[in-house]
Order: structure tokens, then sequence, then C-alpha cells
């Protein structure tokens, strides 16, 4: 059976001149995202009434880890870093359903690195059905139209072809959310029936620069989670990313800094934009992977205030080689 995500074929110069008059269109579409493709929902600050909150994902007990593996292969490296924290099977259990909450924002295609990068996400659903989960299941709340975005990044053909369904967002999907100690989010649309009978959740994000925050990576990734206008909160932009970090507590999240967007994020729309860093880091403490994801920027964990913030909150720790992260590199 044909899947449904199957896009035409483009040659290299028609995917290069239909990136270039895209780039400008999918930029300009960032502001309006919210709008134009989100439910409408409240403005922070009112009644949280019977408000729902999201279960802790985490493995109880322990100590964080971290994993740093080098290599151009990323379902490789993805494998060699879980292996060297004791293989998938430390943080996904026969039995578990798990959600995997990716970056599908544009409908941009996998080499602009704007988007989870489909041999990647592949990888990471068999490696959980090998280990024996149950289910696997994916979504995310793009800026644009969501089956364009999951068609175009691949996300939706990989996530199928691996055996997992996709999660697209629908209106009755969002209800209201208020965050514990939270200024910004209060009673706020977001994207929770996803989350039903999930007991384990994996966020993965690439690594990009980013024009508001300095950097989008695994706790920016987490904004793809809030419906209604959200583009409001690019006001506060650090503080948002904060309490989407406060609010998400994930198994496991997965950087992928294999080719990373330096400059001109989230978006791009250029190959000079790109820099092949072949780095990919896991680890349990999602402040940590970040704090560890500006280095490859080029940057400084000063250079964005939200890692600071998060780690102030109690999140995680800044300090990441404090985590002893566990380095390795393809043969």
């Amino acid at each position: 059976m044909k899947s449904s995500w199957n896009v035409p074929p483009l040659t290299r110069r028609d995917f290069l001149l239909r990136a270039a008059k895209a780039g400008a269109v999918i930029a300009s579409a960032v502001s309006l995202g919210g709008i134009l493709h989100d439910p409408l929902g409240p403005e922070p600050g009112g009644s949280s009434g019977d408000a729902w909150v999201l279960p802790d994902f985490s493995i109880p007990g322990g100590s964080p880890v971290m994993a740093i593996a080098q290599g151009s292969n990323r379902a490789q490296t993805v494998r060699l870093a879980l292996k060297s924290l004791g293989g998938m099977e430390k943080f996904i259990e026969k039995g578990d359903r798990v959600l995997i909450k990716v970056n599908a924002a544009f409908a941009s295609p996998p080499m602009l690195s704007a988007t989870t990068h489909p041999e990647l996400l592949g990888e990471v659903i068999r490696m959980c059905l090998e280990v024996g989960a149950a289910e696997v299941a994916v979504t995310d709340n793009p800026i644009n139209d969501p089956r364009s975005c999951f068609t175009w990044s691949g996300i939706g053909q990989a996530a199928e072809s691996a055996g997992a369904k996709v999660l697209l967002p629908r209106e009755h999907y969002f209800r209201p959310l208020t965050l514990a100690g939270g200024q910004l989010i209060r009673n706020w649309p977001v994207l929770l029936s996803p989350f039903d009978g999930m007991n384990k959740l994996i966020g993965m994000a690439p690594l990009k620069d980013h024009h508001r925050s300095g950097a989008s990576m695994v706790m920016k990734n987490w904004y793809g989670l809030l419906g209604g206008r959200r583009n409001i909160f690019h006001q506060d932009i650090h503080n948002i990313i904060k309490e989407l970090a406060m609010m998400v507590r994930p198994t496991l999240v997965i950087l992928d800094g294999t080719t990373v967007m330096m400059s001109n994020g989230p978006t791009g729309g250029s190959l000079s934009d790109l820099h092949n860093m072949n780095t990919l880091v896991v680890g349990t403490d999602q402040v940590a992977v970040d704090a560890f994801g500006v280095r490859l920027l080029g940057r400084s964990v000063e250079d964005l205030p939200f890692i600071g913030k998060a780690a102030g909150a109690g999140v995680g720790t800044a300090d990441f080689e404090s985590l002893h992260p566990v380095r390795s590199q393809l043969g």
C-alpha cells in the first residue's frame, strides 16, 4: 500500500530552487503561525479551572546521565550513544508506550536540518520496538500546515515505515494546562491528547540557530506542544522556554548536531547556513544537553539566558561536565 507520506521526487536543482523560494515564505509565516494553524486559546493569566498537568516521564531514582557520540551516520551514532549508557533497554522496557516529540515545525526537506531528521527518528523508533515497546507514537504541533510539515520533512513516512503512528494535531487534542509556579503557562491550550496512555517520552531536536532565543535545542523543542496564539510568547522567549522545561519531564532527550544550522535559524533555507559537526547527544538532563549544544554553535551558556533560568528553576544542571558524559566515536 502506498504511503500517505510519499512526496514527488526532486532533483537537486529543483530542490535548491524550491528551498530558496520557500525560505522567505516560511520565515514570514513564523510570527503568524500560531494564529493561522493553531486552535485559538485563552490569553495567559486566566483562571486555571480544572487544568490538566503532564505526568513525570523521567526514570525514577538514579543520577542523570549523558552521552556524546561522534560520527556522520545518525543511525549508528544514536545506537553508539545509547549503548554507552547501557542500551535503550535502560530507558524503554517491554510493554512501554512511547511518545516521541519531534521538531516538525516547517515544510522543509531533511537536508536543511530545520527539523528532526527522518533517518534518526526511524532508528530511534526501531530501537524502542526492539526492546519490547508496545506502541510508539510521534507528534508535534508545527508552525505551518501539519500534514505538509510531516510530509516534506520526511518525518511522517519515516515514522510509519519504522512502525510508529503519527498523531497530527487536532483541535480537540488541546486542553488547558496551568504550570505550578509558572507565570506564562496558565490555563493555556497544550497538545495533551497524544500523551494519553503513554508512560515514556523522548524529545528529539536538531541543533540550530534561532533568531529570537539564540538557539533551538531540546528545551525549545517543547514549544511545539503549545496551541493558541503562542507567538505572543516570543516577547518573553527565555522565560517561556524555562517554563516549558519545567512543564515537561522526559524520559530521554536526543540532540542532533550531525549537521548544524549555524545561522539564519530556525528556518534556514540555504546549504551555506549548515556546518557538519558530526555530533549527537543523548541524555536525561535536558539542561545539560542544551548546555553542551551551545558549544557546538560556538556560543556560551551566558549567551542563552534560558539555560541559566532552567537550571535556576531546578530543571537540571548547566554544568554538563558534572554528569561525566560518556564520549565515543564511530570507528
